[in-house]
């Protein structure tokens, strides 16, 4: 039987460390339990959360309806597809840099770059996590998922999954689809990934002189994120707030010419991505405050908790930051986290 928790506190399942309770809470411990959910009085399908590790939601008050926490966890033993390549399958509520971590030792690569990301394995096609050059699509080859309007599981092959900058079919479909485990493809010849920022001169420090592996690309990204992104013991976060805005070629070589520092990254479709931390950090706002809401001293696409915030601080900080980039730059910031409320 599902144990249900009512009036269910919240603040230590969202990153941010917002307060807010739920008027119902369960979790999901295996993805064959999931119609048991589905039958659930509390149930209902314009109403339900299903939520992985918290850290791309925003508590903006209470949630009236049932929460559930994906809780299902394995990771199966790699299979040989051939070309140097191998399947694994992790369920949807692996924690996501523990997975990574575990891809590494088991001699495989792929996913070094995306360590240290929080998060579970369920979330990252969603938001089609990505740092440091890669994404999650990259690796991934299909994703498994309850199709809550026809009642049955589904799997989408990595074509289907319609991936884009920080999107996919999963974010456009209303909570149609409870993902519950994902398909990776990963290498058995390590292929290093180092051509975005510090990346490269990081690992071959950690390298010291001995030949680059996955493990060490994942220690360089690791010390990068943990120098520049707050301890989440000391305070709350969703990691980067906001996207890397995408702009026409035209405005891009034009704001280029006038700030010549810049950082522009041509894109395949013609367009161009702009770095929205520069652009915030331009505008002097690293420090900056409303209420218990703050912009990250060290980070400035980081916003952060600096101790007991509201979701009115939050908001306030954020539509401060959009405001202030907009006014200098003409351009809008579009927020990473879900405002659930």
């Amino acid at each position: 039987m599902i144990k249900l928790l009512r009036h269910a506190d919240l603040s230590g399942l969202n990153t941010f460390g917002l307060s807010a309770r739920a008027a119902a809470l369960c979790e999901l411990d295996s993805a064959q339990r999931l119609p048991e959910i589905l039958r659930l009085p509390e149930y209902s399908r314009q109403s339900v959360l299903w939520l992985g590790g918290g850290s791309n939601v925003l508590f903006m008050r209470d949630y009236d309806g049932l929460v559930v926490r994906m809780a299902n966890k394995g990771i199966d033993a790699p299979e040989p597809i051939g070309g140097g390549k191998v399947r694994l399958t992790a369920q949807a509520g692996e924690n996501w840099h523990d997975f990574v971590q575990h891809t590494i030792a088991l001699g495989l690569s792929g996913l070094e770059n995306l360590s240290l990301i929080p998060g579970t394995v369920g979330a990252a096609p969603v938001q089609n996590i990505g740092a440091y050059g890669v994404e999650a699509k990259d690796c991934i080859a299909a994703v498994h998922a309850w199709d809550l309007d026809a009642g049955q599981p589904v799997r989408f092959e990595n074509a289907a999954c319609r991936f884009a900058y920080r999107n996919s079919l999963f974010k456009q479909s209303g909570g149609r689809y409870v993902i519950t485990a994902v398909e990776f493809a990963l290498d058995t010849v390590f292929q290093p990934k180092l051509h975005y920022g510090d990346v490269q001169s990081e690992a071959e420090a950690v390298a010291g002189g001995a030949q680059l592996t996955a493990a060490a690309v994942a220690e360089a990204v690791c010390r990068i994120r943990r120098r520049k992104l707050p301890d989440p013991a000391q305070m709350g976060s969703c990691g980067s707030f906001y996207q890397n805005p995408i702009v026409p070629a035209e405005q891009a070589a034009a704001l280029k010419r006038q700030y010549p520092a810049l950082p522009v990254y041509p894109q395949p479709n013609g367009q161009a991505k702009l770095a929205a931390g520069w652009l915030i950090d331009q505008c002097g706002l690293k420090g900056h405050r409303e209420g218990n809401a703050g912009v990250h001293q060290k980070q400035a696409l980081v916003l952060v908790n600096l101790g007991g915030a509201s979701a009115e601080d939050v908001r306030r900080l954020s539509e401060h930051v959009r405001g202030c980039v907009f006014q200098r730059f003409g351009v809008w910031l579009e927020p990473e986290p879900v405002w659930l409320g």
